[in-house]
């Protein structure tokens, strides 16, 4: 029945048909402005919040040092073979169209589909933390405390044993949704609408910010640091710290989403590898002497009762005045709305690769004829993004998207291997050092990690698959263009 499942879409064909295509992106971005959206992607709610987690679960404790360097390592490979593909394919399509050069149509749409658990339920994550910091910030500087029904799911709510009662009705049904997250997702959506430009301005802005704001904690940190908070160090063992760093890498995801932009850049072949090697290698740095600075000042343990604001945590045990708690929220808030705004602009990027290339509807490939941005897909994702920010919980998402990017990961190492058999001759504006090991170690790097999550996102991850493959025997094969004409 189904025929040609691994069909290839030749790197040519991929780039003059989004050269001559009338779907056409504008080039409007340098090497600054695509290292800006790769450390506003990265640089959010992980380092903010879960290196909390991180720390504690597993007794990773200083040793989360160690587990943010295996991080590093394992995106360090990927960031590379990224590297080397989105100089060689630079459109739109990230991942997703690099698969389609190398394994196939079926592996392309697998792993385009898999796209959305990193940027869509990723920034439904973000989305919900940054209610969290945003009402923070609004409470340490105005004294303004938005109802928690305004900013909570309803499962959470009832887990906190909060009464449902003291909430408003509707038809005897309580209202409770994260009224927040869903605000800020809406305003995002209307930016990115609006032009990329403007977006990665605004981006730019905001990291520098952030940058800032990280730097004023570290010193901070090092003038309490206190060696004795370091012993022991590595208080889970070498378990611990794996635990870590399979936990920690939700930090580390979005340096990938430079690729999505590639077709906007003006010069993909230098700029692609300035943007995503140079973000990793900032937003590494920054995450050890962040860790470094947060476990010298306090004692790792402590963390347990606040777990989702470790800065701020290390801070209020240390005596530092409400001022540098201010700030600290102030930055987060900026932080997590720089990471919202560039996975709000990396998933309509590939939504619009995938429709035209047919494998969606064409709708999801229009341009708008004033802004040059592709703005069904990005007011579709903001639809999906707010309204499941609305009712979720924060813990399901980030695990989905730590699995979801490290599959796409793997696939991205894999598809540097399979080009450099397949198209040897090649020109490739950048190439990966290491000739094959380097993406080999990327993938078992990768692999390693997943083997640190939990069972049940496991089970999760595969279920999320299985409805991607119905639909693309129910759609995309039938509707495939490279199909029809074979």
């Amino acid at each position: 029945m189904f025929k040609n499942l691994f069909i290839i879409k030749s790197v040519d064909r991929i780039i003059s048909e989004s050269e001559n295509s009338s779907q056409k992106l504008a080039k409007v971005l340098g090497p600054f402005d695509v290292t800006m959206i790769g450390i506003g992607a990265v640089i959010g709610a992980g380092i903010f919040a879960m290196v909390g987690e991180a720390a504690v679960k597993g007794g990773a404790g200083p040793s989360l040092v160690i587990s943010f360097i295996i991080t590093a390592i394992a995106c360090g490979f990927a960031a590379l073979c990224y590297a080397e593909l989105a100089s060689m394919v630079p459109i739109s399509g990230s991942a997703y169209a690099y698969s389609y050069a190398t394994m196939g149509e079926l592996i392309a749409w697998i792993i385009g589909w898999d796209l959305i658990i990193e940027y869509a339920i990723g920034n439904v994550a973000v989305a919900i933390s940054w209610a969290g910091y945003f009402n923070d910030f609004l409470y340490s500087v105005f004294g303004i405390n938005v109802p928690i029904w305004l900013r909570t799911d309803y499962r959470t709510f009832v887990q906190k044993g909060l009464d449902l009662a003291s909430v408003p009705h509707i038809f005897g049904i309580p209202v409770i949704f994260n009224f927040l997250a869903m605000v800020i997702v809406g305003l995002l959506t209307y930016l990115l609408v609006r032009g990329i430009k403007e977006s990665a301005s605004f981006n730019s802005f905001m990291v520098l910010l952030k940058i800032a704001i990280l730097l004023l904690f570290i010193g901070i940190g090092f003038y309490y640091f206190n060696p004795q908070n370091w012993k022991p160090f590595a208080p889970g063992g070498w378990k611990g710290i794996h635990i870590g760093a399979a936990t920690i890498f939700f930090a580390y995801i979005g340096f990938d989403a430079v690729s999505t932009v590639a077709e906007e850049t003006k010069n993909p072949k230098r700029d692609m590898p300035i943007g995503i090697i140079g973000s990793l290698i900032i937003c590494t740095i920054i995450y050890i002497l962040v860790t470094m600075a947060l476990t010298g000042m306090m004692p790792y343990e402590n963390l347990k009762d606040k777990i989702s604001e470790p800065l701020v945590a290390g801070l209020q045990y240390n005596g530092v005045g409400n001022w540098a708690v201010a700030i600290i929220s102030f930055g987060a808030v900026i932080s997590t709305t720089a990471v919202l705004l560039v996975f709000q602009m990396g998933q309509p990027r590939i939504f619009f690769s995938m429709s035209r290339d047919g494998l969606l509807p064409e709708s999801f490939a229009k341009v708008h004829e004033k802004y040059k941005t592709p703005h069904v897909t990005t007011i579709w994702t903001g639809l999906f993004v707010g309204g499941l920010a609305a009712v979720s919980n924060i813990d399901e998402m980030a695990n989905l998207c730590n699995i979801g990017t490290l599959f796409a990961f793997i696939l991205v190492c894999a598809g540097v291997i399979v080009l450099r058999i397949k198209d040897p001759q090649r020109n490739r504006p950048f190439k990966v050092p290491g000739g094959m090991i380097t993406p080999l170690l990327g993938a078992a790097f990768c692999f390693y990690l997943i083997m640190g999550l939990d069972k049940i996102t496991l089970i999760r991850f595969g279920a999320w698959l299985f409805i991607g493959m119905l639909i693309y025997v129910f759609y995309g094969y039938k509707n495939s263009k490279l199909r029809s004409e074979v």
